[in-house]
């Protein structure tokens, strides 16, 4: 099947362009000017499928590189099936998602990684690749880095939170970032300081401290800015390259950007709760309200600004990857397993429905640039986890993962307006977008399009990696 895309504007990380794209099969063909006749052949008469996308911008396909379905916590296990979440995703114009097999402690590392690719397979409405937690660094782990690897899995999450979970100690994460700086894998970090979080929980509770709002309030900026340093100076001292997950304050990112201002190879991701949500308006909400934006790191305090920093830092890389880090958990039966006890609320809030629409209104709003809405959300995540050439990039020879986007639509964000995700309330509710996703297109499947889903479990393909292309 052949696709023409005409009088679309074409947006990469370098510039706009009129271009119109031809699709044949699964892979982008040709990119033509408009009126050009080089290739002999009237395309539009030809094409299978005709898409006019006058008035719209044609960007590559999103790919959120931090996803959780499926995944077990507290008791519990992430709402968002693989069908459920990626279906959702492709709803609001992502295309590719990057999911985390887990290793829990005591197990094997392949064990895990077999499981997360049994509850994927055939389930997919889009492509899909993993990254692999580490929960239990031991000499069986750090050779089974090697062994993932070669196999396509080139990027291992460790946590500095969560003890007796998922929990690392310094010389642990020594032992993988020196395995990673041997084999070119990329280190992802939780960076909070867990030990000291625990014992700051634990004091609140004995206090009478249980609603959501002391979620936030027992894991200070500065447990966040102090794993942030630890863990950039752990890299340095082994050379491993370091990517810190779901940044949130603007402490541990100015820690961040002083690290790459000498040159450094790291690298931080924020999410939009983190740009748009607080800890005021959100997990301070009356009643048990507030346990539906827990999430970890939390949410930060507007009145200190985080929120207009970390847009600040996304304008000049500082941080170069928006995710999502989407969790989700029901209010119902999930969140409220924290009722009169804020620890054990679920930690996770759903997005990836709404990335590429609320960093898109960062553009309306003047904060960052159209290219940089594509860098943030596509290009630069296939080039950090080694997809760039088959995703993130509109050119021939690339996979025919394509979003048309109208900035004359406006998308309603609510429950029983634009939702998707196998969740009982949204995060997002009532939040206003100046755009709308119009078509988006999987590997040459045109998935949404007229307001109605078109693709179908299955037909998303696991995706081995490369290494990233930012290594030094």
């Amino acid at each position: 099947m052949t696709i023409l895309i005409k009088n679309g504007t074409v947006v990469s990380p370098t510039g706009r362009t009129q271009a119109d794209v031809l699709v044949d099969g699964e892979k982008i063909v040709a990119l033509v000017t408009p009126g050009d006749t080089s290739l002999g052949v009237d395309l539009a008469a030809t094409a299978d499928t005709v898409i006019d996308a006058a008035g719209k911008y044609v960007i590559p396909g999103g790919i959120d590189c931090h996803t959780h379905m499926e995944l077990p916590f507290g008791g519990t296990f992430a709402s968002d099936t693989f069908e459920t979440g990626t279906r959702a995703a492709a709803w609001g114009g992502t295309t590719t998602i990057i999911d985390f097999a887990v290793q829990v402690q005591g197990a094997r590392v392949q064990d895990g990684l077999a499981a997360w690719h049994e509850k994927a397979r055939g389930n997919c409405a889009i492509d899909y690749a993993f990254h692999q937690i580490i929960g239990g660094v031991d000499d069986d782990s750090l050779k089974a880095m090697d062994e993932l690897v070669a196999e396509g899995i080139t990027s291992f999450k460790l946590f500095m939170a969560y003890p007796g979970v998922f929990y690392s100690d310094d010389g642990q994460i020594l032992k993988a970032m020196q395995k990673a700086s041997d084999n070119g894998a990329m280190i992802m970090m939780h960076a909070e300081n867990g030990i000291a979080i625990d014992v700051l929980v634990a004091q609140a509770l004995a206090r009478g401290e249980t609603d959501p709002v002391y979620h936030g309030l027992t894991r200070p900026w500065e447990t966040e800015e102090e794993a942030t340093h630890r863990a950039i100076m752990l890299a340095r001292l082994t050379g491993a390259p370091l990517y810190i997950v779901h940044m949130s304050a603007k402490q541990a990112v100015g820690t961040l950007a002083a690290a790459r201002n000498e040159g450094w190879n790291v690298f931080g991701e924020t999410c939009p709760q983190y740009l748009y949500l607080s800890l005021e308006e959100n997990l301070a909400a009356p009643g048990f309200e507030g346990a539906k934006w827990v999430c970890s790191t939390p949410l930060r305090s507007r009145a200190e600004g985080h929120q207009d920093e970390l847009w600040k830092y996304l304008a000049t890389n500082d941080l170069s990857v928006v995710s999502t880090d989407h969790c989700p958990f029901c209010f119902k039966e999930q969140k409220e397993l924290g009722v009169g006890n804020f620890s054990k609320i679920p930690n996770g809030i759903g997005s990836v429905e709404h990335r590429m629409d609320l960093i898109y209104q960062g553009v309306v709003e003047g904060r960052v640039s159209f290219e940089r809405w594509v860098e943030l959300c596509s290009t630069t995540p296939a080039r950090m986890f080694g997809l760039y050439g088959r995703k993130g990039v509109i050119a021939p020879g690339a996979d025919a993962d394509i979003v048309i986007y109208d900035p004359d639509g406006h998308t309603s964000i609510g429950l029983e307006k634009t939702h998707h995700m196998n969740m009982d309330h949204s995060a997002w509710e009532g939040y206003e977008i100046d755009g709308k996703v119009d078509t988006v297109i999987s590997r040459g499947l045109i998935v949404v399009a007229d307001d109605e889903f078109r693709g179908h479990a299955g037909h998303g393909q696991y995706i081995p990696r490369g290494l990233s292309q930012y290594l030094i």
